[in-house]
């Protein structure tokens, strides 16, 4: 990239390059049937952490990889439209999710535009638990209709090892 290049210009012309040698297109349903949740952090690679190429799952990302109702919305088509039958969800360490509180970023935001955002942020302290209400939020959900295995993760970034979270026990 050149110092006057922008990052998206180089994206393009990379893309340029590549378009240029099609390779044959893959089929639409995910090879694996799977789904997999995870945060928009930079220093994850989810195709090299978990082995997979272009066409074996869904990989849905956002800030701290929280299941929201956008994300129950795409693991919905996911599994009702594309055959999906198991969800991974991952979260990590060192996240920047875990560095701020919902209502510092609200107040900050509404401070800064006058409006007070109608979401809330996600923020969190602990990943695993992050991961578990994750967790809940699926099985909670009466669109996703494949919850037999929908199993959360919390990735060590200076292992990359991933480290099973289990649900929450029903108490009582």
């Amino acid at each position: 990239m050149s110092a006057q290049q922008s990052a998206t210009d180089a994206y393009l012309a990379h893309n340029s390059a590549r378009a240029a040698v099609p390779g044959d297109p893959l089929p639409m349903p995910p090879a694996r049937r799977t789904a997999v949740v995870t945060c928009m952090d930079a220093r994850l690679d989810v195709y090299a952490l978990l082995g997979l190429s272009p066409g074996d799952s869904h990989v849905f990302r956002n800030a701290g990889g929280i299941v929201t109702q956008d994300v129950i919305r795409s693991l919905a088509v996911s599994q009702r439209l594309l055959g999906t039958r198991e969800i991974l969800l991952i979260h990590h360490t060192d996240c920047g999710m875990a560095a701020f509180t919902d209502e510092e970023f609200l107040a900050a935001v509404e401070r800064d535009t006058g409006v007070r955002p109608d979401w809330e942020p996600g923020s969190f302290a602990d990943a695993a638990d992050s991961v578990r209400a994750s967790m809940a939020r699926v099985q909670a959900s009466p669109f996703v209709p494949h919850k037999e295995s929908v199993r959360g993760f919390v990735l060590d970034l200076r292992t990359e090892l991933l480290e099973e979270v289990r649900a929450q026990a029903p108490v009582g």
